[in-house]
Parts: C-alpha cells; sequence; structure tokens
C-alpha cells in the first residue's frame, strides 16, 4: 500500500509538471502577471522563449506579419523579465543568458529572411541586446557606492 502511494504521488507530481509545461499562452500570462515578482522572471522569460519560436515558425510559413506580432511580443515579455530580476534582486543571471540565447537565435532568423522582412528581427535583437547590457550592468553593479 504505501509503495502504491508513493507511486501515485510520483505520478500526480509528473502530470502537474507536464500540465504546467503545455499551459496555454493566456494561462501561462494570467500567471506571469499573478505571479509573486521574484517568480516573474522566469515566466515571462518562458514567454518570451515560447513567442521566439511561434515567430520563428510564423516566419517559416510566411506570415511575416504575425511573425513580427510575436517578436515584439518577445521584446516586451523580456523587457518585464528583466525588471522582475532587477526588482527582486533573483534569477538574474538566468535572466541574462535567456536575453543572449533569444538575441543570438533572433539573429539567425534574420538571416533566413527576405531584405524586407530583416529590419524588425535585427532591431528585436539589438533591443534584447540593451536589456541584457543593462541586466549586466545591474548584477555587477551592486556593491558599487555611487560617487556624488
Amino acid at each position: 500500500m504505501r509503495n502504491f502511494i508513493i507511486t501515485f504521488l510520483f505520478l500526480a507530481a509528473a502530470a502537474m509538471a507536464v500540465a504546467q509545461k503545455g499551459a496555454s499562452l493566456e494561462e501561462l500570462i494570467n500567471r506571469a502577471q499573478a505571479a509573486p515578482t521574484p517568480a516573474q522572471p522566469n515566466l515571462y522569460t518562458e514567454l518570451a522563449e515560447r513567442q521566439l519560436e511561434a515567430a520563428d515558425k510564423l516566419y517559416n510559413s510566411g506570415d511575416s506579419n504575425a511573425a513580427n506580432s510575436a517578436v515584439e511580443d518577445v521584446v516586451t515579455y523580456s523587457g518585464k523579465a528583466v525588471y522582475a530580476a532587477t526588482e527582486s534582486g533573483s534569477h538574474m543571471k538566468p535572466t541574462e543568458i535567456a536575453l543572449r540565447k533569444m538575441a543570438a537565435r533572433l539573429r539567425t532568423i534574420r538571416r533566413t529572411l527576405a531584405f524586407e522582412d530583416q529590419k524588425p528581427v535585427e532591431d528585436a535583437a539589438n533591443r534584447l541586446e540593451a536589456l541584457r547590457t543593462d541586466l549586466l550592468s545591474r548584477m555587477f553593479d551592486k556593491g558599487k557606492k555611487k560617487d556624488k
């Protein structure tokens, strides 16, 4: 009986983890907005990564307008992740790493696009790099006193 209970709890936990991974975009947005600030960086980073995947698929299918909208969402959610990370002081390094990877991915995607579709993607990659630089400066500026 004890083994059955342990097995059941393990399977229930695994099912909950899979259900959360497969949560819809709207559910994830609602969770991120309702979450306490220290939990928001991971949620907003996941949202940005999902939108980046969606943008890549949309560009591949030829729907550049929807893809550009998804790229804008990547920047928006990344900005929210950076804000939450700096406000809470937690998850700063994983957020920085995710921003670096997403900016690199955007540049890779840009190389596959027609010339007229490249500018919004390059601008988004540059904005992610700016967010990343800002986050890095806040990470390493903590212990220094400001001169007046």
